[in-house]
């Protein structure tokens, strides 16, 4: 039998910077993986010379990432090459309406122009933003005791404020207000629900991307791992963890093999890891109920499309807002309804980085929050296609003439696909959504309460919030785990 001293289940951004961070301290990791690849959810596939990442296009903070070679005495540089992504955002309206979010000078620049009127106010949007981190209300408190102790703080600030309504407090223009707030979408939060102390105004538009896709990222990753001797085992499931009494004891996988561990991290689906995986303990049924009963984060549909024809006029990262914004998100959020004219996302990587498509061609994904199965329990072999069509659409409406008869190649990936992949509750691509109650300050913990040597990582744990997030806490879980929390 197998000993080691430390498994960390899954090999997504999360999984990866834990076992780097555990390995490079002398701990020895081995990480299991049921997908033939590294990366979890920033998986990738190869379709005649198109490289469709399925992992976020940009990057926006390159720091925790290089923290992470210089642990183990390394440089990130002669790994991965990262290019500037300018602008970070544009933002689309219906009629026509344009506004770029690139860095903060250049954003300042833009407001001027588009509402000068509100040039004032984004400064002191910042400013607030600003004064939320000093006080430390953009971090989770362990108790309803610690939130009662920096209430005083919390009502000067007006901390309890949604996204939207903050951006509201400082700026007049509408179409201002969404491009300041949208961001929240892309954690699994309604702008219009979400808590704001962990808002970053124009944050969006300062961002980078990998060279060759962000799979390279994740194999260099996955690399540094190995060559501090740590293992990865691909294409081999956990199936069961062991416990006895409140601790942790050994890790077994679909293959059979089955190693005793000292300590445990999931980067998995937390609901997934504490009902299936935990099935004997009933502490882990009862944080699995707990979870169950938390309202879920919608779930994303993203179609993958390989065309003919380059276009420099669409830059790296789009977002297309339809007619309606606030009602289209209670569509998607409330009534678990397709909504419509859903804001769009699309990311064009081969317009900074031509060799993710063939020469002449171009490479986009498009994606949209839809409601978790939970809230739309429809077959999604039936609504994929016409998903597919509506996003089409959209998109020979207002940016691509023509595209259909463009297409190449390409897949779509919907709601069922997040459930077969990665055992995602309901279907959802966040995990609980980000309400006050469940986002920032009470997100659920890096350390489970009842079995003390297990810990969680990944978007939906402390501190939420998309790759930053995961990165962040993978760093808080290996300060746990080490004795420096």
């Amino acid at each position: 039998m197998t000993e080691t001293k430390a498994v960390v289940i899954g090999a997504g951004i999360g999984g990866l910077a834990l076992a780097i961070r555990l390995q490079t301290a002398g701990i020895a990791t081995t990480i299991v993986e049921a997908r033939d690849q590294p990366g979890g959810r920033a998986a990738f596939r190869r379709l005649e010379g198109y490289t469709f990442d399925t992992g976020p296009a940009a990057i926006a903070d390159p720091a925790p990432l290089t923290a992470l070679w210089a642990l183990a005495g390394d440089d990130m540089a002669p790994a991965v090459t990262l290019l500037p992504v300018d602008p970070g955002y544009r933002c689309h309206w219906p009629d026509g309406a344009v506004l770029d979010l690139a860095d903060d000078e250049a954003l300042r620049a833009e407001i001027g122009r588009r509402a000068p009127g509100d040039a004032a106010g984004y400064r002191k949007l910042r400013d607030h933003a600003a004064a939320l981190r000093r006080e430390g209300l953009d971090q989770p408190f362990a108790d309803a005791a610690a939130l009662l102790r920096a209430a005083p703080w919390v009502v000067r600030h007006q901390a309890w404020r949604s996204v939207h309504s903050t951006v509201a407090r400082f700026v007049g223009d509408e179409k201002l207000r969404q491009a300041l707030s949208f961001g929240t979408l892309l954690a699994g939060g309604n702008p219009m629900t979400a808590n704001a102390a962990a808002l970053r105004p124009g944050s969006e538009g300062e961002a980078w991307c990998v060279a060759g896709g962000t799979n390279r990222l994740i194999a260099a990753l996955a690399a540094l791992f190995e060559r501090r001797g740590g293992t990865i085992r691909l294409g081999d499931a956990a199936v069961r963890i062991e416990t006895l009494g409140d601790r942790v004891t050994a890790v077994e996988t679909a293959s059979g093999w089955r190693t005793d561990c000292a300590m445990l991290g999931a980067n998995c689906d937390m609901i997934h890891a504490c009902r299936d995986l935990l099935a004997g303990s009933a502490a882990a049924a009862r944080t699995a109920a707990r979870l169950e009963r938390k309202r879920q984060a919608p779930s994303v549909f993203a179609l993958h499309f390989g065309i003919k024809g380059t276009w420099p006029g669409i830059p790296h990262r789009t977002i297309l807002f339809g007619e309606r914004y606030e009602e289209a998100l209670s569509d998607t959020f409330g009534h678990g309804l397709l909504a419509a004219d859903f804001p769009l996302f699309l990311d064009h990587p081969s317009v900074t980085d031509p060799s993710l498509a063939p020469p002449g061609c171009s490479t986009f994904r498009a994606f949209a929050l839809v409601p978790h199965l939970g809230k739309f329990p429809e077959d999604w072999r039936r609504i994929a296609p016409l998903i597919e069509q509506r996003v089409l659409d959209v998109l020979e409406r207002r940016l691509i003439p023509e595209v259909r008869e463009r297409i190449v190649t390409g897949f779509s990936y919907s709601p069922a696909d997040f459930v077969g992949d990665f055992n995602a509750y309901l279907g959802s691509a966040f995990g609980p959504e980000p309400l006050p109650a469940e986002g920032t300050w009470f997100a659920a913990r890096n350390r489970d309460a009842a079995i003390g040597n297990l810990y969680f990582v990944g978007a939906g744990a402390h501190p939420r919030g998309g790759w930053a997030g995961a990165l962040e806490s993978a760093h808080s879980a290996a300060d746990l785990m080490l004795g420096r929390g």
